[in-house]
């Protein structure tokens, strides 16, 4: 320990930094020798003195000053150096959880609420144009009867399926219309697939929306199913009130910002 860690430790000051050259010669042991000693006249003396942290500070600086005069300039160290020379990135700020819930917390934000908690139609216009294919499915649970029925094309509206079909392509091309927030879209294609479950007595919908432009084509996707399972729901009430539209979900998107998602990757 050197001398002046060595003082700062007896007179219990902190945050004081010295620098005191360390020497092997003769000549140098002789001076740390000599000075040792004045310097411990010099604490014994000023222990009675010493009436605030402001007057030890300039004792210690006075003895420093000294030792530079006969010993010569200390040498940089690594407690002289100075934290303003190493640029300190702003990456090391945050730590790397930090930095995914920051991710998270910006991908979470919702659109179509303002600044002021208010609800706005999002402005698209310095979006780039790209293809966009949004795939979603649905379900409706028919039960053995009503499933009987629909099978052998004997429900008394008509023909569930085709009627169904219909009903979401049209539903796709309306959302606009349906859902206030939504941007009318020029849909490139809609398709809509019903097909019948004999295991649980169900009919699974899944319907696919494509358009070329600046905003995504999820909603219609998930229009057209929905539409087709009310369909479903409405030509087969007659014969039970116990039917079901479960699982109404987005099942695949491409383009856009996001780029491409898919439950199965996702799951």
């Amino acid at each position: 320990m050197n001398f002046a860690a060595s003082l700062c430790k007896r007179l219990t000051v902190s945050n004081l930094v010295t620098k005191i050259p360390v020497y092997s010669s003769a000549r140098g042991e002789l001076f740390t020798v000599m000075y040792l000693r004045r310097a411990s006249l010099m604490l014994h003396k000023s222990r009675r003195s010493f009436s605030s942290s402001h007057d030890i500070a300039s004792t210690i600086d006075e003895l420093n000053k000294e030792m530079e005069f006969v010993f010569g300039e200390a040498p940089p160290t690594s407690l002289t150096g100075s934290s303003e020379s190493q640029p300190i990135s702003q990456d090391s700020e945050f730590t790397p959880v930090e930095k995914i819930n920051m991710e998270m917390e910006n991908e979470s934000k919702l659109s179509h609420i303002s600044v002021k908690g208010e609800a706005q139609m999002v402005d698209v216009s310095h979006k780039d144009i790209s293809k966009r294919v949004a795939i979603a499915s649905c379900k409706v649970i028919l039960g053995k009867k009503v499933y009987d029925l629909v099978s052998a094309n004997q429900v008394a509206k008509g023909d569930v399926l085709s009627v169904a079909k219909i009903a979401g392509i049209t539903g796709a091309k309306q959302t606009s219309n349906l859902i206030p927030l939504c941007h009318n879209i020029n849909l490139t294609h809609v398709g809509v697939d019903l097909r019948l479950n004999p295991c649980d007595y169900c009919v699974e919908i899944r319907g696919e929306a494509a358009s070329t432009g600046k905003t995504g084509v999820e909603m219609e996707a998930l229009t057209a199913v929905t539409l087709a399972g009310l369909t479903v729901y409405d030509m087969c009430k007659a014969a039970s009130k116990h039917i079901q539209i479960t699982d109404v979900r987005l099942e695949h998107k491409t383009g856009g910002k996001s780029g491409d998602w898919s439950r199965e990757k996702k799951q």
